[in-house]
């Protein structure tokens, strides 16, 4: 008998252990550092963050928030981050100064949400040569303004450069303090709604895909960790698909990341488009191919970077799977 209660005892076990073995294990956690700002862009990551969403990939996440461009550029390029949501044309000059980095993401496109502000007596582009324009230097303000002076036959020459944080722009504009102020959302319908004399006088919709933002692995990282950056991009998925199927509630955690209101950025979302994963399986070998192209030539008109780099080895598509 008492072999008997051995046999079945052991008989137990081994069973035991070949279904654990069997079971699906749960994956790896990796921790990764977010760079973000308060862009509505960047709005996915802190759904995912307040879904949960993060956990449930096996990734312990941290967002890191940043106000100005400049900031999450350093703490990216220094190695402080894994990851870091960027401009297109951000990631295109740490990528030619020799920044390790791929971009796996094409996470927005702006429209309306960038913006050229003036008060009421400007009415174009070419009214604002000679005036002060109060704008972030490096940033999207920055490529969005060179770019609407050269198609208008002005430079940056024209005009007196009065850097500050995108954050400001906006509310040295309502102040008095300047005339001409270039920003973003949330920062563009503060001053519209504080200060009825002030207009937007130009967009990024004159020329769609310019100011877009891209999410942006270390290159070491990806190499080492490819199952946790094709996890991440899965996060960004269901959390895309949450502010498709909750859009109400999805605004209302974007705005409160970025200090507003849904109804205060209501303008700001329609001026935005999200890409998934699917948008993002045609997008980084077809459309996305030619709009980095133009912004890479944008960017060294400008003098940010003297020569474009080989955009065939920044762009890495192979982390959004089949």
């Amino acid at each position: 008998m008492p072999n008997l209660r051995y046999l079945v005892r052991w008989s137990i076990m081994t069973v035991l252990i070949l279904l654990s073995a069997c079971a699906p294990q749960p994956a790896k956690v990796t921790k990764v550092r977010i760079g973000t700002q308060p862009w509505i862009g960047y709005g996915p990551w802190w759904i995912a963050q307040e879904k949960g969403l993060f956990a449930s990939h096996g990734i312990e996440a941290e967002l890191v928030d940043f106000v100005q461009d400049t900031e999450v550029n350093a703490a990216f390029a220094s190695g402080e981050m894994e990851a870091a949501n960027l401009a297109t044309h951000t990631a295109i000059k740490l990528f030619a100064n020799g920044v390790d980095l791929k971009v796996v993401l094409l996470e927005d496109a702006s429209y309306e949400a960038d913006a050229i502000l003036a008060v009421a007596d400007i009415e174009s582009i070419v009214d604002i040569k000679g005036e002060s324009v109060a704008f972030e230097e490096g940033s999207t303000s920055d490529l969005l303004l060179n770019y609407a002076l050269s198609h208008h036959g002005l430079s940056v020459k024209d005009i007196t450069v009065i850097p500050m944080p995108a954050s400001d722009a906006g509310a040295a504009l309502i102040a008095g303090q300047v005339r001409v102020a270039v920003t973003y959302e949330p920062y563009i319908s503060t001053a519209l709604a504080q200060q009825k004399d002030i207009k937007v006088i130009y967009t990024a919709g004159e020329r769609p895909g310019l100011i877009s933002d891209v999410l942006v692995v270390n290159g070491k990282f990806a190499q080492q960790n490819p199952e946790a950056v094709k996890r991440l991009l899965q996060v960004w998925d269901e959390a895309m698909a949450f502010y498709k199927s909750n859009p109400e509630e999805a605004k209302a955690i974007i705005s409160k990341a970025v200090g507003s209101t849904p109804e205060e950025l209501m303008s700001a979302f329609e001026g935005v488009k999200f890409y998934d994963l699917a948008q993002n399986k045609s997008a980084l070998s077809g459309e996305f191919a030619t709009i980095i192209r133009d912004v890479a030539e944008v960017t060294q008109a400008i003098g940010m970077i003297t020569a474009i780099p080989d955009l065939q080895k920044l762009v890495d598509a192979s982390y959004l799977g089949q």
